[in-house]
C-alpha cells in the first residue's frame, strides 16, 4: 500500500483550483490599453478574482516594449510562443519574468516591489494568434498518468 502524501498548501487554494477548470475558451477579452491583446475566460477570472488587473497590463505592456522586440528578433520562439512567471516572495514582493521556454533565462524581468496577489505562484502563456497575443492559463495534464 503506497502512503498518501499531504498535498501542499499553494495547491488547495481555491483560486487555484478554480484555474484548474479553464481549459480551452469560448470567450475571449481584449485588453483595453494594447489592443494587440485578448485573454481567455480563465485570464479573466485569475484577474478579477486576484484584483491583479494590473498583472495583464504589466505582461501587455511588455509585449509592446521596444525590449520585447529585441529580445523577439533574437530568437523567434519568442515571437510565436512564450512564458510569464510572476513569483511572490515571503515578504511580498515578486518577480515577473518572460521566458521562452522552461530553464531559460528570462528575456525580459520585472520586480515588483509589493503585491496582495493572493497565489505563491502563477503562469501565464503567451501566443502569438497573427494580429493578437493571447494570454492564456497553461493546461493542467499530468503526464505521470498517460
Amino acid at each position: 500500500m503506497t502512503a498518501k502524501l499531504p498535498i501542499p498548501m499553494a495547491q488547495m487554494n481555491p483560486l487555484r483550483t478554480a484555474l484548474a477548470q479553464f481549459i480551452g475558451s469560448t470567450q475571449w477579452f481584449r485588453h483595453s490599453f494594447n489592443r494587440a491583446v485578448i485573454y481567455t475566460e480563465g485570464i479573466q477570472y485569475l484577474t478579477e478574482n486576484s484584483k491583479a488587473y494590473w498583472l495583464i497590463d504589466t505582461i501587455a505592456s511588455h509585449l509592446a516594449s521596444d525590449e520585447f522586440r529585441k529580445a523577439a528578433k533574437k530568437d523567434d520562439r519568442i515571437s510565436l510562443m512564450h512564458f510569464w512567471k510572476l513569483a511572490v516572495k515571503p515578504d511580498k514582493s515578486a518577480t515577473l519574468k518572460g521566458v521562452a521556454d522552461s530553464g531559460e533565462q528570462p528575456f525580459i524581468q520585472q520586480e515588483i516591489p509589493l503585491t496582495a496577489f493572493p497565489l505563491d505562484e502563477v503562469d501565464i502563456w503567451a501566443q502569438n494568434e497573427g494580429q493578437n497575443w493571447t494570454l492564456l492559463c497553461p493546461a493542467n495534464i499530468d503526464v505521470t498518468i498517460l
